[in-house]
């Protein structure tokens, strides 16, 4: 068997492990990094790239449906658009490998040497890798883990092939007559949603009583709204039980909130319960780190309990986020390099892509008051916002919310529910980050037009002096 040394071991190509291995390449340090399956990881393979570009297409299909059905804007459609979902699928897959093919380019742009096949560590510091060459040792003197999670099954359910993950919905050869949903949380709604974008039938099933319960009401009320809107049927406070085939189809069995059962028959069960850490089939177990859970216990440098081994990404816990993974990758390469580094971010942004899109940084109202903060709440709608009007984005109920402190007017943190929102989160991050108060904010001169401009209304609304409300 051939053994190969190097400096830094990277174990996966995610957002989180090649953004590592690029910037230890960068800082001259040399660095192999080992890949199961595509670069780019979850993220790009089959989760926020490709979930993205199906939300785009369904969104596309929708206003071109509209205006077939009801001129609007002056623009009329003669007859209804035809969708050829295969090619929508094609053309999700080419942006997928456009992406992942530059992510190859980078690492070897940076000189990083690429293994791939599957590996499995025999201790902390050395690994064998099964490639479609044969076996492969590596040995290094640093390892960063970086391997990612995996989608929560729910096995009791049964083995029927009309049931699918997150993944799998991602790349269906039709759009099915009728989509049930086994989870009302991010990446559930998200698809949800765009399915019934492109013609659907939608119901969901959800155990909490709430969707996104990570969020309060008043940013998913928005949410809440659309869906009823477009008549998506909502068990709340339910539990998936079982799935029968039939000769068309599957019967989905569920119990209600008093206990008694319900079916429902539909085309595909979509099964988004969550996500869990990839711990198992790797050697995890020969590598003498300790855990926090189910997750990998690091410290603030992301360094584990074992010397020079680093684990970033969804492998070390909450938020299971790309962004937040390749902060820290950028991070363990400078601690590597002896560039000490913590990974201490005051908070890290989130962003949910439903319809409308809710971004949440920082604390809410109610997770400031138990933090034991004296707030105050400056709240903008998009209704009262020029740019937003313009877009037909003024009516779904959206707004800019900031959390400060009553005191010193330090923001705690900042929401928002609306139309294309998300481009607003980094402004969002950077405001905390820099520890800005509402007169920092109030007394930025946004751009007219912009969405952008809710937020200088909402922290002068805060202030108590909001020009346009």
């Amino acid at each position: 068997m051939e053994t190969i040394q190097t400096k830094v071991l990277v174990v996966g190509a995610g957002p989180g492990g090649y953004v590592a291995a690029i910037r230890c390449g960068q800082l001259g340090l040399e660095t192999t990094i080992v890949e199961g399956h595509r670069h780019g990881g979850t993220c790009l393979i089959k989760g926020c790239i490709p979930s993205k570009a199906l939300i785009h297409a369904g969104t596309r299909y929708e206003e071109i449906t509209a205006h077939a059905k009801k001129p609007a804007m002056g623009i009329s459609v003669d007859e209804a658009p035809r969708l050829d979902f295969e090619q929508t699928i094609a053309w999700k897959d080419g942006i997928v490998d456009k992406l992942s093919s530059g992510v190859s380019g980078l690492l070897k742009r940076h000189k990083v040497n690429q293994v791939f096949g599957w590996a499995n560590f025999i201790n902390a510091k050395s690994c064998v890798v099964a490639t479609e060459n044969g076996d492969l040792k590596i040995e290094a003197e640093h390892v960063i883990l970086a391997n990612g999670s995996e989608e929560v099954s729910l096995d009791f359910l049964g083995d029927s092939e009309h049931i699918i993950s997150s993944t799998e919905a991602l790349s269906l050869s039709e759009v099915p007559k009728h989509l049930a949903v086994i989870g009302a949380g991010y990446i559930g709604l998200e698809l949800g949603i765009a399915y019934r974008k492109l013609g659907a039938e939608v119901t969901f099933i959800e155990a909490a009583d709430s969707i996104l319960p990570q969020y309060d009401a008043e940013l998913t009320r928005p949410v809440s709204n659309w869906l009823k809107k477009n008549k998506i049927t909502m068990h709340m406070s339910c539990k998936a039980m079982a799935v029968k085939d039939l000769a068309k189809g599957v019967e989905l069995c569920f119990e209600n909130a008093e206990g008694n059962e319900q079916t429902i028959n539909a085309d595909k069960v979509l099964v988004t319960v969550g996500r869990r850490p990839n711990t198992k089939n790797w050697g995890l177990e020969n590598m003498c780190l300790d855990m926090d859970g189910d997750f990998i216990k690091v410290d603030q440098y992301c360094q584990t309990a074992m010397r020079n081994v680093w684990a970033i990404g969804d492998l070390t816990g909450e938020p299971l986020l790309a962004h937040k993974a390749s902060a820290q990758g950028e991070i363990v390469a400078e601690n590597i390099a002896g560039n000490k580094k913590p990974f201490d971010p005051i908070s890290v942004a989130a962003v949910c892509f439903t319809e409308p899109e809710i971004v949440s940084v920082g604390l809410s109202p109610s997770e400031a008051e138990a933090a034991g903060y004296e707030i105050k709440i400056g709240k903008f709608p998009f209704a009262a916002i020029g740019k937003a009007m313009t877009m037909q984005a003024g009516k779904d109920g959206g707004f800019v919310r900031i959390v400060a402190r009553k005191d010193n007017h330090l923001i705690l943190g900042i929401q928002a529910v609306g139309a294309h929102v998300a481009e607003l989160s980094n402004q969002f991050a950077l405001a905390i980050e820099m520890n800005a108060c509402l007169e920092d904010l109030a007394g930025t001169i946004h751009v007219h037009p912009t969405l952008g401009e809710a937020t200088m209304e909402a922290a002068l609304q805060g202030l108590g002096h909001a020009i346009h409300i």
